[in-house]
Order: structure tokens, then C-alpha cells, then sequence
């Protein structure tokens, strides 16, 4: 960002909104708070949305156009010129991860601000084998692997046999060693080996399958944990790069089949209340400690998650750092205080400093208070492998509480179509307790309270998480 940008107030500025659903309604909202302009876009299927009613309602002149896409960058830029805007905030998802399109953003002739990392460390942490060469270059464990590609036969043998003793140690009954030609993608070029002895030959055969398909014989020797717990480190830091702080842990280890997150909850382990086998304050410490030192290291300028996992024995190893806002910063905030105050709004901060602000504040400034649970609402049968279900929602109510936020673009005053063309997210529910046993109790009776009803065209009656979300509540952060 030039000197120019940084000295703009806020309330100059004027921010697209290039997302949907409830995370652009969040966008709109921070905007609103902070005194800035914005512009929203919304596809024909998005129409009865509401963030499109949260647009014309809140908006200002030039507040909401319709784009044929929201992957289409050249409309994006088009709808930033023509509404006057001066940032983009990608949102989660589309381009949020994308560095070309943060730097085109930010390169382009008419400039704007790309509210989130500078594209450089986009690319350079959204490399994963670069984020793990540098992690292990600042002493952060990473699961053990390579972290280039390998085209010697001797290394590679090496590294497997490191891997199988590793998950020995573990005590993994079986282990696996993962062969991946590293030029792949989509789950090409990838075998899975469970014999050292026949390791070289699955070698030599991904090898050549990588150098007929795509040019490039290297591979990745790697290895997959199955049993662990997924802990993520909540930062946040200003365009100085050098002052990062965090907003605490979350667990978010209840996941459906196809390891999508369904509840998250912070802080990411309770020793104080629960038993674990291992010193979990200390992982805890450990992985923000970890977190931090990476974000020092690469003058990390925005907002960002720092994801973990933690194995059974309590040993965390580093999985990827995601360069964006995620779905669930809602409840690393629903316990974080600044200053002693609460309602801290992370969204609202990453425009305030990506706009340039300076962060105002230091670790010893942010305490935290209680649990959060967020449960992920969704369209979808659990019983048949998290199939979603399209179709109409009739009805979607639920009872206000004190202790309660929901986040959903749902219309909740007339019937809602839910769009085919993007997966079946209803909504957010927050739930806030003391405790953790009182969050669970609240979020249990917010759950059984709940009303979703609607039919698809076979007249057939929604299908939702709810049930599922309920059975899970119970083994919330236990190990």
C-alpha cells in the first residue's frame, strides 16, 4: 500500500463486497460499524438472498449490482470502477486465496486495496510445501515428510522409512506412507503404501506416472495422521507486519465424512475442565507460540489462521496456514475481549487495518472469557454420507438469547429457495457460555428449539444437520 492509501480515513474509502451469502451480510455490517461505503454483487440465483436485501436497505447510491458470476474477476473490476470503489474484501472462498487476483488488484492501473494478506505472503504461505520448508526452518514441527519434491531413489526410501518409524512410535498399528507425484492435483498421481518393502516399486511407478502426465518426475513422500484433534491459532496483525497478536484457539475436530467442519469451538482444548492425557495448556501455548513466530518471520499483514493438528500424545504438527478470513471467526471473537471490551468484531478489523490503521492495541490488551461453540446449519442428510438436499425452507425460526448470535442470509419472514448452484449453508449459531458444560447446555436447547421446515419437489421434508449436530454436542473438545 503507497503513503497515499495509508493516510485516506476510513470513511473515504468504499469496499466490494465480492462474496455471498452471510459472510458478505458480516462484510456489509463491519462496514456499516466502521463509517465505510460498500458495494455488494449477487448472482440471478442469489436474488432473494439476504445480502442482497441487507444492500438495498443499508446501502448508499450504487450499493448492489448483479453479475452473471461471482468467479468472473474482469465483471468484479468492472463493478469496482463503475460503484467508486477503492478496496475489495474478498470474503472467504472465490478469490480470497488467490494471489494473482490480489495482485492484479493491487497492480492494476486504477489501484484498489485488496483487503487481506499482500499477494506476496498469499503466495508464499499458500505454497504448502513452502510453508513447510519454512516452519521447519523456525524450528515449528511439521508432520513429518518431504518438503520438495524428491526424484532420488535413495532419499526417497530414506524419508519413507523416517515416516513408517515415526507412526510406529505413534503406536499406529498400520502404518501408511503416501506417494505423490508433486506436479499432480485432484487426486492423480497418488498411491498409498502400507509395506516398506514394497515402497520402491510404488516409487518407481508414481514417478513415471508423473513424468508422463505431467513433465515433472518428482514426488512427495508424505504421511497421513487419522487420529487427531484440529486445533487452529486465530492471528491478526497490521500492514506493519510486525505486531502480530491472536485471538485464541478452536478446536474444530467434529467434522462430517468428507472432513468438512460442522462445530467449532474456543478455546481449542479445556484442561481446566476436562481431563486429557497430555499437558494441554501447554499445547495450547505452543501452537499460538509456534503461530506467531511464523507471522513475525514473514511480515504476516492481515488477518489469518494458523492450522494444526494434535495427535493423540499431545504432539502438534503444523498442516497449512489459509491466508483469509475463515467461517469460523465468530467464535474465536464471541470469547475475546480488547481492552475489556467485548463484541469484538474480527471482520471489523481486518478492514480497519487493511485500510491501513495501525492495531491500536498489544497481546496483554486482548483477555478471554468462557466458551464458544459454533454450530454450521446445513441442508444436508448425515445418514447418507452429508448429501445435500435442494429444495424449499418454509419455515426457520428460532428463540432470541443473550447468549446466542446467528449469522445467516436465510429470510426468516417468507419462503427460501436454496440455490443448486452453491453448497446448502443455512446459517452460523454462536452459542456463549461460562463454561463449557454451559455452552453445550445452551447449545443443546438452542438446537431443540430450533424450527426448519420445508419440502422439495417430491414433497419429500427437509433434510438438515440439526440431529447430527446434537449427538455431536456431548464429545465437544474431548480427545
Amino acid at each position: 500500500m503507497d503513503k497515499a492509501q495509508e493516510i485516506i480515513p476510513l470513511q473515504k474509502h468504499k469496499i466490494l463486497v465480492a462474496n455471498r451469502g452471510e459472510i458478505a451480510m458480516r462484510i456489509m455490517k463491519a462496514c456499516r460499524k466502521l463509517g465505510v461505503a460498500f458495494t455488494a454483487i449477487f448472482t440471478a440465483e442469489d436474488a432473494a438472498s439476504g445480502h442482497v436485501r441487507l444492500a438495498r436497505e443499508e446501502g448508499g447510491e450504487k450499493s448492489l449490482f448483479r453479475v452473471s458470476s461471482y468467479h468472473d474477476a474482469n465483471e468484479l473490476m468492472s463493478v469496482a470502477d463503475e460503484a467508486g470503489c477503492t478496496a475489495v474484501h474478498p470474503g472467504y472462498g472465490f478469490f480470497a486465496e488467490d494471489y494473482r487476483f490480489a495482485r492484479r488488484v493491487a497492480k492494476r492501473d486504477r489501484k484498489l486495496i485488496f483487503i487481506g494478506p499482500s499477494w506476496k505472503i498469499i503466495r508464499e504461505l499458500g505454497d504448502k510445501i513452502n510453508t513447510k520448508r519454512l516452519a521447519r526452518s523456525l524450528g515449528v514441527p511439521t508432520v513429518p515428510g518431504s518438503d520438495r519434491p524428491i526424484y532420488d531413489e535413495m532419499e526417497a526410501e530414506r524419508i519413507a522409512k523416517s515416516i513408517f518409524e515415526f507412526q510406529a512410535q505413534q503406536g499406529i498399528s498400520r502404518p501408511l506412507v503416501l506417494v505423490k507425484a508433486s506436479a499432480g492435483g485432484g487426486g492423480m498421481g497418488i498411491e498409498e503404501v502400507y509395506d516398506p518393502d514394497q515402497f520402491r516399486s510404488v516409487y518407481r511407478r508414481i514417478r513415471s506416472y508423473a513424468l508422463r502426465q505431467f513433465k515433472d518426475e518428482g514426488v512427495l513422500i508424505e504421511q497421513r495422521i487419522t487420529d487427531f484433534n484440529h486445533l487452529e491459532v486465530q492471528v491478526v496483525s497490521d500492514r506493519t507486519g510486525t505486531n502480530p497478536v491472536h485471538f485464541g484457539t478452536r478446536n474444530c475436530s467434529i467434522q462430517s465424512t468428507g472432513l468438512q467442519k460442522r462445530i467449532e469451538v474456543a478455546p481449542g482444548f479445556v484442561p481446566d475442565e476436562l481431563e486429557y492425557t497430555f499437558d494441554a495448556g501447554k499445547v495450547l501455548k505452543d501452537i499460538v507460540h509456534y503461530s506467531l513466530t511464523m507471522a513475525r518471520k514473514v511480515g504476516y499483514d492481515n488477518v489469518g489462521t494458523w492450522e494444526w493438528i494434535v495427535t493423540r500424545k499431545g504432539e502438534p504438527f503444523l498442516m497449512e496456514v489459509n491466508t483469509r478470513i475463515q467461517v469460523e471467526n465468530g467464535v474465536s471473537a464471541r470469547i475475546s475481549k480488547v481492552k475489556g471490551q467485548g463484541d469484538v468484531d474480527i471482520i471489523a478489523e481486518q478492514i480497519r487495518i487493511g485500510l491501513g490503521e495501525n492495531l491500536g492495541y498489544n497481546q496483554k490488551d486482548i483477555t478471554f472469557h468462557g466458551v464458544g461453540i459454533e454450530y454450521r446449519l446445513i441442508a444436508e442428510d448425515p445418514d447418507t454420507n452429508f448429501t445435500p438436499w435442494v429444495g424449499r425452507i418454509e419455515s426457520f425460526q428460532w428463540k432470541a438469547q443473550p447468549w446466542l448470535t446467528m449469522l445467516t442470509h436465510v429470510p426468516t419472514d417468507e419462503p427460501y429457495e436454496i440455490p443448486t448452484e452453491f453448497d446448502p449453508n443455512l446459517a452460523l449459531a454462536i452459542i456463549w457460555g461460562k463454561d463449557l458444560e454451559e455452552a453445550k447446555a445452551r447449545g443443546l436447547e438452542f438446537l431443540n428449539d430450533l424450527r426448519l421446515e420445508g419440502h422439495n419437489g417430491a414433497g419429500e421434508g427437509l433434510k438438515s444437520n440439526v440431529n447430527f449436530l446434537a449427538a455431536n454436542t456431548g464429545r465437544i473438545l474431548r480427545f
